[in-house]
Formats: C-alpha cells, sequence, structure tokens
C-alpha cells in the first residue's frame, strides 16, 4: 500500500472532506496498519491534486481559520480501484522490521539485555491486543454509516488482533530460549 492509495480510499469512502478530517480519520483506522504523520499526508494531498486524483476548495469561514476540502475525481477513483484490482501481495508484518535486526544482533548486547527488550515488545503486543478491541467495537458502531466498509474493516482488524497473538507468543517463546541458555 502507499499512503497516497490510503488516502484515495479514505475520500472515496468519506466524500468531500477537510485535510484536518482525513488525518484524523486516518489515524483512528489506516493507523492501526500504516503509519504516517500528518505532515506526509498533507504533502500526498498537494501530490495528488497535481496528479489529478483530487480536487480541492479553499473554504473561507469567520471566526474559524479558512479550510480546503478535498474531493476524489474520476481519474483518482479510477486509479484506486486499478490499485484495489492488483496482483501485488505481500505478506508484511517483517518485511521492514529494525526491531528483529536488533534481535537478529543481540548477540553483542547480551541475554538479559535481551530478553528485557523482548519483555517490552510481549507487553507491547499484549496492550496492542486490547487496543484493537476497541477498534473493534468502533468498527461495530460504524456498521449502520459505512455498511459497504465495515466487513472489510473488521478483517483488518483481524489481522492485527492475530498478529498481536502471534508476536505475544513468539516473544515468550525467544524469551524461554533465552533463559534456557546457560
Amino acid at each position: 500500500m502507499s499512503l497516497k492509495h490510503g488516502l484515495l480510499g479514505l475520500l472515496n469512502c468519506e466524500g468531500p472532506t477537510t485535510g484536518y478530517d482525513l488525518d484524523k480519520f486516518f489515524k483512528n483506522s489506516l493507523a492501526h496498519f500504516w503509519q504516517a504523520k500528518s505532515s506526509h499526508i498533507y504533502r500526498e494531498l498537494g501530490k495528488m491534486e497535481d496528479e489529478g486524483w483530487l480536487t480541492s476548495e479553499r473554504v473561507l469561514q469567520e471566526e474559524k481559520p479558512n479550510k480546503r476540502v478535498y474531493s476524489i475525481t474520476p481519474l483518482g477513483k479510477s486509479e484506486l480501484l486499478n490499485w484495489l484490482s492488483s496482483p501485488d501481495i505481500s505478506l508484511g508484518g517483517g518485511a521492514k522490521s529494525s526491531f528483529l535486526m536488533r534481535i537478529f544482533f543481540a548477540g553483542e548486547a547480551g541475554k538479559e539485555q535481551t530478553i528485557k527488550l523482548l519483555k517490552e515488545y510481549r507487553e507491547r503486543a499484549i496492550a496492542y491486543g486490547h487496543e484493537l478491541i476497541e477498534v473493534q467495537n468502533m468498527i461495530a458502531a460504524e456498521a449502520n454509516i459505512y455498511p459497504k466498509h465495515t466487513t472489510y474493516w473488521r478483517l483488518t482488524a483481524l489481522h492485527g488482533e492475530i498478529s498481536c497473538k502471534a508476536a505475544t507468543e513468539w516473544s515468550t517463546k525467544a524469551i524461554a530460549i533465552l533463559e534456557e541458555e546457560q
């Protein structure tokens, strides 16, 4: 996935919306599996407008800062549909993990330090698993508003849930292996 395709998907789902609301929606949904800073989102919106994938309209407001409302164009919708039907499928989840690289070279740091790191990782995985329960509740609450989308949102949350369980199991086993070593 690329950030621009995620933003196209959000615009397609939400309809015309401000950059601020897109950023907020991104952080409440896609950020569970794709990280992006607000500055990256706004920069990407400008590039997408240059490519003709969206348009924006400046809305003047009294007593509030002016805002820019973005809308997906037919060309943007076509790009989104082409991307959705592309055959590129990656397993992700570890393709670029600085954490796993640290574990790979952890022999230099020592067993105690690595066990501490693994315990922190396990606690984060458990905590994130609990966060995903809240995500599932938010998705359920949105079912009437986005009936066409919530099933697919549940599928991504399920991936996160299972990934957290796998991370917890892996780190528990890794700790046990290190603790067994003499």
